[in-house]
Formats: C-alpha cells, structure tokens, sequence
C-alpha cells in the first residue's frame, strides 16, 4: 500500500499545478479584456474614471505589464487633468423676457391691404 500512495502524490500534485496554471491564464486573460474596456472607455466623450482606475488595477495585480496598461495610464492621467465642463444652472428654466405669443408659428401673418377698385368716370 505506501507504494501506491508514493505514486499517486506527485500525480495530484501534477494535477493541482496544471489546475493552477489555468487559472493563471484565465485570470491574465480576463485582465487583457479589462484592459482593453478600459481604453474603450477612455476613449468616450465622458469616461467614468473610477471604472477605468479599477480595471486598471485588475490589470496590475494580474501582472500584466504591457504597452496597453502603460497606454490605459497614460490615458487616463490626461483625462484626469483636463478640467470639467461646469454644467449649465439655466437648464430648465423658463425666460421672463419672452411672452407667450412671441413662439415661432403662433403669430398671425399679417393681411395684406386690399386695394380699391379704380373708380370710371
């Protein structure tokens, strides 16, 4: 009986590696993707910071040191320095200075004077 169990040890251990290194390559795999939606992201008109620096981390924590996480950094350190846009306050408010009957289209056009017959004399 030790003889079998001698054996069978480094074939679960062989097992366990292999299972180990799988998830490796699924977890170095799921952090490229992450680091691609990251750049996606950058790339939009407003992109949501906190999400970018999160994806960024998975990346880092996953070891992956590329040109694309080196790029996504970059990225999103510009991002970070141009200022906000202020939102506008008059959205939503109504202007005083217009009355009601001053919208396009709800003017009357105005009639043309009719001309007088010529009298004969």
């Amino acid at each position: 009986m030790p003889i079998q169990a001698a054996l069978i040890k480094p074939l679960v251990d062989a097992i366990l590696g292999l299972v180990g290194q799988g998830r490796d390559v699924k977890l170095k795999r799921d952090a490229a993707k992450a680091v691609r939606e990251a750049i996606r992201e950058l790339l939009l008109a407003d992109p949501n910071e906190n999400e970018v620096e999160a994806k960024l981390a998975i990346a880092k924590a996953a070891g992956i040191i590329s040109q694309d996480v080196l790029l996504a950094d970059e990225m999103l350190r510009k991002v970070k320095a141009t200022p906000k846009h202020a939102a506008s306050k008059s959205v939503g408010k109504k202007s005083a200075a217009k009355p009601a009957s001053a919208k396009p289209g709800t003017a009357k056009p105005a009639k043309k004077a009719a001309k007088k017959p010529a009298k004969k004399s």
